[in-house]
């Protein structure tokens, strides 16, 4: 039988109609054995009393129940809604304390799981945001050189001029695309940073055959100062990745004949990696909110990039337990540090 289908109406009935017949029957029995009439009227008598005090306790349980149950429901839908956390019981040792205690741990994983679901939704209409913003000049351009091509004779040296800004549009979309990858695959898990026992001098050279033609390009000097047999755990792909883009912007934005120094100091629980260039320096205001995504300052806004590099690399050495400074002042060069942990 299931007793959770039961009403309590019914269960009364079932339970003090076993009762009334067992003391019936043991007042029979008494009956039998003494032949005493007296014994069965007690018996009767006995039998309504306690039918008596079942019913009322019967009434007394169905009250507490429809309190009991109306408080659970009230709790619950506070839950729902999300208007308030469940009231705790004064008395621990309660039906309802019991309840009232797993409720407050459900309340909380409910308002923990909300409060992550809004700021993931948050983060992704402020992503469809920057993305629209970034594509949208792109594309803008490319459209007005595509209507131009199509509405008007042009000349075999403008229509050459029109392929190359077509050709330069299309570069920044893919280089927008292929930031966008990258961050949303280590953003998502989708690839995870696996630190190995490697020499740094090698992630070094990885991140600066990617800025070698850049910087012959504007005459850049670029030394190195790192012990060669300096063994960090690191993952060496995604830290040379790191590295790149604090390169390519000191090549950006540092003038031609300038400088750019890489150097590596072995600390206690630290490796510092710096690099420093001789570029056009960074205000104080705008030092906290260069590793925002999509940030670009306005001055540096025709040189090339989509403001994602610098996101990316905290993001990357952040998640192999490191962290990333910057000293700079405008006019005098940045130093951007990346500390990575020995252990």
């Amino acid at each position: 039988m299931n007793l959770g289908r039961i009403s309590v109406k019914r269960i009364f009935l079932l339970v003090s109609g076993g009762m009334a017949v067992s003391m019936l029957a043991i007042c029979a029995v008494f009956l039998v054995v003494t032949g005493q009439i007296w014994m069965l009227i007690v018996g009767i008598l006995l039998t309504l009393c306690a039918l008596a005090w079942m019913f009322l306790l019967t009434i007394a349980f169905g009250k507490w129940l429809s309190v009991f149950t109306g408080e659970l429901c009230q709790a619950m839908d506070q839950m729902i809604s999300g208007n308030g956390e469940p009231v705790p019981a004064w008395d621990s040792e309660t039906l309802f304390a019991r309840i009232s205690y797993r409720l407050s741990r459900l309340y909380g994983i409910m308002q923990e799981n909300r409060r992550k679901v809004d700021e993931e939704r948050q983060e992704l209409q402020m992503l469809v945001s920057d993305v629209s913003h970034q594509v949208k000049t792109p594309v803008a351009n490319l459209k007005m050189v595509t209507d131009t091509l199509l509405s008007k004779p042009v000349t075999e040296e403008e229509q050459l001029e029109f392929l190359k800004g077509i050709r330069n549009q299309t570069d920044k979309l893919e280089f927008l695309f292929q930031a966008l990858v990258k961050t949303s695959r280590l953003e998502t898990g989708a690839i995870r940073l696996e630190k190995k026992d490697a020499l740094l001098i090698d992630t070094l050279a990885m991140a600066l055959s990617g800025i070698v033609y850049a910087a012959e390009k504007k005459n850049i000097s670029v030394t190195v100062d790192c012990p060669e047999d300096l063994i960090l755990s690191h993952d060496s792909k995604w830290t040379a990745e790191a590295v790149f883009n604090l390169l390519d912007n000191a090549v950006k934005y540092t003038p031609a004949g300038g400088a750019i120094r890489i150097s590596v100091e072995q600390w206690e629980m630290y490796v510092k990696l710096s690099v420093s260039d001789t570029g056009k320096g960074i205000s104080e205001s705008n030092q906290a909110a260069i590793f925002r995504r999509f940030y670009r300052e306005e001055e540096v806004h025709e040189q090339q990039g989509v403001g994602i590099g610098l996101y990316l690399t905290r993001e990357i050495v952040t998640r192999q337990g490191g962290y990333i400074k910057v000293v700079s002042e405008p006019g005098r060069g940045s130093e951007f540090s990346i500390m990575l942990p020995t252990r």
